[in-house]
C-alpha cells in the first residue's frame, strides 16, 4: 500500500513536467470521424500552411503537440486530405484545448473546452448559421424580390456582427471582423459644406486602416481577404496613380502604426518594398528608394541578414541617382567609328538614353519600333539619341553593327566597351532594353519607357508645354 501510495504521488509530481514539455497540445474528437489522418494548418498573408499531423489514435482523437514549435496568434484550421476543414483561433491563451465535433458538421457541432476565445468563436458562427436557417430566400424569386432579399440579408448580417463586436470587443474574432471594415467618410466638413472629392479621397487614404490592429501579431495569420488583399487595395486601388510624395507619409503612417507588432510590421514593410519594387509605374521606384533607406538602411528590417540589407541599400542608394527629377549621371563612350560623345554634351532639346543589346530579343523588336517613333519626332521636337551596346563580345558588337545597318538606325550608336564609369553600376542595367527621357538639362523627365510610351509621354509634354 505504502509503495502504491508513493507512486501515485511521484505521477501527480511528473504530470505538469511532462505537460510543462509542449508549447502547444490539441485534442480533436469526431464522432463518427473515418479519417486516419488529419492536418493542422494556419493562414498567413495570401497563403495556407501545414504545420502538423496527427493520426487517429485508439480513443478516437486527433493529438496535435510540439515541444519545439510554437503556435503563433491567429487563425488556424484543421483539414482532412479531401479538404474537409474547421478553424479554431489562437489568441492570448496558451494553445492546450479540447475540441469535439460530429463527422456530419465538424463546424455546426463544435464544442471547446480549455480556451473562453474558441468559445467566443464558435458562438458567433452559431449565431450566423442559425440566422440563416431563419431567413429562407422566397420561392422562385424574381430579379427584385431576390435582390431586396439579399440587401436584408446583408442588414441582418451587419447587425449580428455590430452587436457580437460591442459584447466581444476584445476577442480574436471581433478583431478580425473589425480589421475588414472600411472608414465611413463624412458626407461634410464641420462647417456642415459638402466634402469635395480629393478631400473625401484623402479622408478614406488616412483612416483606411483605422479599424484594422496593425499593432497586433494575430493580424498575419487571418485569411487572405481580412489582411494581405486590404494591403494590396490600398496601394493598388487606392493609392494608384498618386505621386511619391502623397503615398510616402501614408506608408509611414501606416508602418508606425503596425511597429509594436513585430510580425505585421515585418510582413508590412517587406510586402510593400517588393511592391514598389516591381512595380512599373517610373516614378514608383522613389516609394521604393524611401522605405529601404529609411527602414532597412535604419536596422528596422531586423530579419534579414546584414548581406542582404547591403544588397537592397546598394540598389536603393543607386536608384536614388536614377529618380525622375534627378540629373542623370554623365557617360562618355565611343561611337563605331571610334569617335568620343558625352551625353551632357548633348545639345538636343530632348536626349533618348538607351542601353540595349541585338543579343536581347525584346530588343530586336523594341529598338527599330523605338526608332520608328524617335524618327517622326526628332525634327519637330529636336529630340537626340545616346543608344549604348550593353553587350561587346566580338560576335554581339558584329550583330550590333549588322543590326544597325540592316535596320538603318542612325542615331548615336555607342559601343559600352570604353566609358567613363561603370555605367553597369552606375545605371544599376541588369537586364535590356534600359530607355530614359532627359531634357536639354539632362534631368530625367521619364524612365522605364518603350516605343508606345515614349510616344505618350512625349505628347504629353508637348501638350503640357502648349498650354501654358
Amino acid at each position: 500500500m505504502k509503495r502504491l501510495l508513493v507512486l501515485i504521488l511521484l505521477c501527480v509530481t511528473l504530470l505538469p513536467v511532462y505537460a510543462a514539455k509542449d508549447n502547444y497540445r490539441i485534442t480533436l474528437t469526431i464522432d463518427g470521424g473515418t479519417d486516419s489522418m488529419l492536418l493542422l494548418g494556419n493562414y498567413y498573408g495570401k497563403g495556407t500552411y501545414a504545420l502538423d499531423t496527427a493520426f487517429l489514435d485508439k480513443k478516437g482523437r486527433y493529438v496535435f503537440s510540439s515541444a519545439t514549435k510554437e503556435l503563433l496568434p491567429g487563425l488556424y484550421f484543421f483539414a482532412n486530405k479531401s479538404g474537409k476543414y474547421v478553424e479554431f483561433v489562437v489568441y492570448n491563451e496558451k494553445p492546450f484545448f479540447e475540441f469535439s465535433t460530429r463527422d456530419e458538421d465538424w463546424h455546426r457541432f463544435m464544442k471547446v473546452k480549455g480556451s473562453p476565445e474558441n468559445e467566443a468563436f464558435y458562438s458567433f458562427h452559431h449565431l450566423q448559421q442559425q440566422a440563416m436557417l431563419m431567413s429562407k430566400p422566397p420561392a422562385n424569386p424574381d430579379s427584385a424580390t431576390y435582390t431586396a432579399f439579399m440587401r436584408r440579408q446583408g442588414i441582418m448580417m451587419d447587425s449580428l456582427r455590430r452587436d457580437f463586436i460591442a459584447r466581444n470587443p476584445q476577442r480574436m474574432i471581433s478583431r478580425m471582423m473589425m480589421a475588414t471594415k472600411e472608414p465611413e467618410i463624412p458626407a461634410t466638413d464641420s462647417a456642415g459644406n459638402p466634402l469635395d472629392n480629393r478631400t473625401r479621397w484623402e479622408y478614406f487614404v488616412t483612416h483606411y486602416f483605422d479599424n484594422m490592429p496593425l499593432d497586433d501579431d494575430f493580424l498575419v495569420r487571418t485569411p487572405q481577404a481580412v489582411f494581405h488583399d486590404r494591403v494590396m487595395d490600398y496601394c493598388d486601388k487606392y493609392m494608384q496613380g498618386a505621386p511619391p510624395d502623397v503615398i510616402i507619409p501614408h506608408l509611414d503612417a501606416m508602418l508606425d502604426r503596425a511597429k509594436p507588432s513585430k510580425e505585421t510590421f515585418r510582413y508590412l514593410l517587406h510586402t510593400v518594398t517588393e511592391h514598389y519594387l516591381q512595380s512599373n509605374i517610373m516614378v514608383y521606384d522613389a516609394v521604393y528608394v524611401h522605405l529601404v533607406l529609411k527602414y532597412y538602411a535604419e536596422g528596422d528590417a531586423w530579419w534579414m541578414t546584414p548581406t542582404d540589407i547591403e544588397t537592397e541599400v546598394d540598389r536603393a542608394a543607386r536608384w536614388e541617382k536614377l529618380l525622375v527629377g534627378k540629373v542623370a549621371p554623365e557617360l562618355q563612350l565611343y561611337d563605331t567609328l571610334q569617335k568620343p560623345h558625352s551625353l551632357h554634351a548633348m545639345p538636343n532639346q530632348y536626349t533618348l538614353l538607351i542601353f540595349w543589346s541585338p543579343a536581347c530579343g525584346h530588343c530586336q523588336v523594341e529598338i527599330p519600333a523605338l526608332y520608328e517613333k524617335f524618327s517622326a519626332m526628332r525634327d519637330k521636337y529636336d529630340i537626340g539619341a545616346f543608344a549604348i551596346l550593353t553587350e561587346f563580345d566580338d560576335e554581339t558588337t558584329a550583330k550590333w553593327k549588322k543590326f544597325i545597318n540592316e535596320k538603318h538606325i542612325d542615331w548615336i550608336n555607342l559601343s559600352g566597351a570604353v566609358a567613363n564609369v561603370d555605367w553597369h553600376d552606375v545605371y544599376d542595367i541588369t537586364s535590356t532594353p534600359q530607355i530614359y527621357l532627359l531634357d536639354k538639362d539632362k534631368t530625367i523627365l521619364a524612365k522605364k519607357l518603350n516605343a508606345n510610351s515614349f510616344e505618350q509621354v512625349m505628347n504629353a509634354i508637348i501638350n503640357e508645354r502648349a498650354t501654358k
